[in-house]
């Protein structure tokens, strides 16, 4: 009897640390999974966060970020302008019906801007997000320790 109580709760652990890795959220239709922000060095401003976006209904439409850890956060895109990769604001982000978006370096992604404080790999924080018929959902992001992928190089700029 011990033996399968010890293996009950052993498999309750692992599925409840699983649940906690695999970091989702739902609101109505929507699954948000795997909320992330890029790691920051002690005088860095800015980062970006990322994300995946299933919805399992109509259309929808992300219009809005913010946190505590940033003084203001834009929805941004990354486009090529001749040989280099800038950064532009976008008004929101399309989610489409019984479809998914994925917000990633070097695609869509949220900007924290004027950070608060530094972002240190492990820590996590929340972001309010609002969406067009969703509505507002509170998001731990987990911050994470990925190479910059040309944030701070050059040949890498940010403008509207």
């Amino acid at each position: 009897m011990k033996k399968v109580f010890s293996s009950a709760l052993l498999a309750s652990v692992f599925m409840t640390s699983m649940a906690f890795a695999s970091n989702e959220v739902r609101v109505g239709n929507l699954k948000i999974e795997n909320p992330q922000a890029r790691a920051t060095v002690p005088a860095q401003k800015m980062s970006g966060g990322f994300l995946k976006i299933e919805n399992k209904g109509g259309a929808d439409k992300l219009l809005a970020a913010s946190s505590s850890v940033s003084k203001t956060m834009e929805l941004h895109t990354m486009v090529m302008d001749g040989n280099v990769m800038k950064m532009r604001e976008v008004k929101g982000i399309d989610v489409p019906a019984n479809g998914m978006v994925e917000l990633k370096p070097g695609g869509l992604h949220l900007m924290f801007m004027d950070l608060n404080e530094q972002l240190k790999p492990g820590s996590t924080f929340k972001v309010k997000l609002r969406f067009e018929k969703a509505g507002e959902v509170e998001v731990p992001f987990q911050v994470m320790d990925m190479r910059p992928a040309g944030h701070g190089h050059s040949g890498h700029g940010h403008s509207k």
